[in-house]
């Protein structure tokens, strides 16, 4: 086998770094010293905010909390709320209402097996969620309709129109002279 000779090259970057910059250039990936001094104090906290989410969710990944999906809408005089459930059972699901708000609450339960020659996988995901939703004034609590279907929540509330009295206020052109008295 031939051999080959290698040669060490220092980079012209290398020689020309003194100072700060080499401190920076070694200690870098440990603590990042040149951008502190160049950043707002915003954005350090933002940098901060975000190495505390990622040490904490790669630290402990199945602690991570799940909200499904919801829309909430107004749809020929009803209150429709949409919750994307995939994978639960209407045995899983609770729905509830007080006087002024709508409750979804479950818990999802989801457990995963594989096995092949060699090896095995097994995946586990849980999950509460919980959600409380305002209700309008003078919904129909007692027509409240709930549908689970392929993993699609669909809960109808009526909700009557409420006319509110509007008074019109006749504007008066007063002279330049008379100041707003306010009564």
């Amino acid at each position: 086998m031939p051999e080959v000779k290698v040669e060490e090259e220092k980079s012209l970057s290398r020689q020309r770094t003194s100072g700060l910059s080499a401190f920076n250039e070694f200690y870098n990936p440990m603590f990042p010293v040149g951008r502190l001094f160049r950043m707002s104090p915003f954005a350090m906290m933002r940098d901060f905010s975000d190495e505390m989410d990622r040490m904490f969710r790669d630290a402990a990944p199945s602690l991570e909390a799940w909200a499904p999906v919801m829309d909430i809408q107004r749809v020929n005089g009803d209150l429709l709320i949409t919750a994307e459930l995939p994978g639960l059972k209407k045995e899983e699901v609770k729905v509830e209402l007080t006087e002024d708000a709508l409750i979804v609450e479950g818990e999802r339960k989801c457990e995963h097996k594989e096995e092949h020659k060699g090896y095995h996988h097994f995946e586990r995901s849980y999950g509460k969620f919980y959600r409380s939703i305002p209700l309008p004034e003078g919904a129909s609590l007692d027509q409240v309709k709930a549908e689970l279907n392929d993993g699609v929540l669909k809960i109808s509330v009526p909700v009557p129109e409420v006319k509110k009295k509007v008074r019109q206020v006749a504007v008066e052109e007063v002279g330049d002279k008379q100041p707003f008295s306010g009564k």
